[in-house]
C-alpha cells in the first residue's frame, strides 16, 4: 500500500486531534456546564453557524415532511444521544477511557450489521473485533485482567456504550438509506436555476436540527430535575465556540473529504489517533497520565483495525 498523501493525511489527522479536544474540554467542562446541557448549547451554535450555508434546505418543507421520521431518528441518534451520552460519560470517567472504550466501535458496528441488517461479519472481522475488545476490557479493568471478573463499571464507562451503540446504529442508517435518500428519489435543493442533491452542510443542518429536539428535551430535563446553573466565564464561552466550530463542523467537513480521496479502510486507522491525542492533550491540559495498560490496549485497538482491514 502506498503512503497517503499529505493532503489526505492531513484531512484524516484533524478530526481525530479535534474529537479528542471534544473529550477534554467535555472534561473540563465537568462543575461549569452541566453535560446534556453541553450537548445543547453546541448543537444550537453549530446550527447557528451552519445556517448561513445550508438555508436553502430550509425552503424545500415538502421534502422534510415526507423523511420527517427518517430525518428524526438520524439525528436523535447521531446529534442528540451519542454526544449527550459521551458528555454525560466524561463526568465520572476520564478522556482517556472514554476514547479507548468508544475505539470499542467495530465490535457494535459488526452486531448492529449482523442482527439488523443481516450482514454476517468476516473471520478476520471477528478476530479484529476481539483484539479491539480485548483493549477495551483492559481499560475497564484498570491494568488488572483478573479484576475483570469483580469488576465495577463506573456511570461514565457505561455511558460510552450507549453512545457507540447509537451511533453505531446511525452508521449504518447513513450506509444503507432508504429509497427516498438516495439515486433519483434523494432530496433535492433549488440552487440559482439548477436543482441538486443536499450538499454536506445542508444533510448535517438538518441532522443538527432533528438532533436539537432530544438535545434541548434532555436538557431541559437535567434543568427541571435540579442541575446546577452554567458558571459563565471567558474560559466556558471559548470551550462552547470550540465543541460547536471544531469538532463537530470542521472535524465532520475534513472527515467526509478525507474519506472521499483516501477510503474507509484508511479512514479507519487514522480515527483510532483518537485516544492518543485524548491520552498527550490530557497529561498536558488535566494532568490526567496515560497508564501503562493505556499503551497496551491501544496497541490491541490498532491490532484489531490492521487484522479486520487485512486481504488474502
Amino acid at each position: 500500500m502506498s503512503l497517503p498523501s499529505a493532503r489526505i493525511a492531513l484531512l484524516m489527522t484533524v478530526p481525530p486531534l479535534l474529537w479528542a479536544g471534544n473529550a477534554v474540554v467535555g472534561r473540563l467542562m465537568v462543575g461549569q456546564v452541566p453535560p446534556l446541557t453541553l450537548n445543547a448549547l453546541r448543537w444550537s451554535l453549530a446550527f447557528l453557524l451552519l445556517l448561513p450555508l445550508g438555508w436553502r434546505v430550509l425552503r424545500e418543507p415538502r421534502a422534510l415532511k415526507t423523511r420527517w421520521r427518517h430525518l428524526l431518528l438520524l439525528g436523535t441518534l447521531g446529534v442528540g444521544m451519542y454526544n449527550a451520552f459521551q458528555y454525560l460519560a466524561l463526568v465520572s470517567s476520564t478522556p482517556i477511557n472514554v476514547t479507548l472504550i468508544a475505539a470499542s466501535m467495530p465490535v457494535w458496528m459488526l452486531a448492529v450489521g449482523a442482527l439488523f441488517y443481516g450482514v454476517q461479519p468476516q473471520r478476520r472481522q471477528i478476530a479484529g473485533a476481539a483484539l479491539s475488545l480485548a483493549g477495551v476490557a483492559l481499560v475497564i479493568a484498570r491494568g488488572d485482567p483478573a479484576a475483570l471478573a469483580r469488576v465495577q463499571f463506573v456511570a461514565g464507562d457505561l455511558y460510552i456504550v450507549i453512545a457507540i451503540i447509537a451511533w453505531s446504529f446511525y452508521s449504518w442508517m447513513l450506509a444503507r438509506p432508504p429509497a427516498h435518500l438516495q439515486g433519483d428519489g434523494q432530496p433535492r435543493v433549488q440552487d440559482g436555476t439548477a436543482s441538486r442533491p443536499w450538499d454536506w452542510s445542508e444533510t448535517l443542518l438538518i441532522q443538527v436540527m432533528f438532533g436539537l429536539v432530544f438535545a434541548l428535551g434532555a436538557s431541559g430535563l437535567e434543568q427541571a430535575s435540579g442541575a446546577a446553573d452554567i458558571r459563565w466565564s471567558a474560559a466556558v464561552v471559548a470551550a462552547l465556540a470550540y465543541v460547536a466550530i471544531g469538532p463537530a463542523l470542521i472535524a465532520y467537513r475534513c472527515w467526509g473529504l478525507g474519506v472521499s480521496l483516501g477510503g474507509p479502510a484508511l479512514a479507519a486507522f487514522f480515527s483510532n489517533l483518537t485516544p492518543v491525542f485524548a491520552a498527550l492533550l490530557s497529561a498536558a491540559l488535566l494532568g490526567e497520565w496515560p497508564q501503562w495498560y493505556h499503551g497496551v490496549a491501544f496497541g490491541l485497538i490498532v491490532a484489531g483495525i490492521v487484522v479486520s482491514a487485512a486481504r488474502r
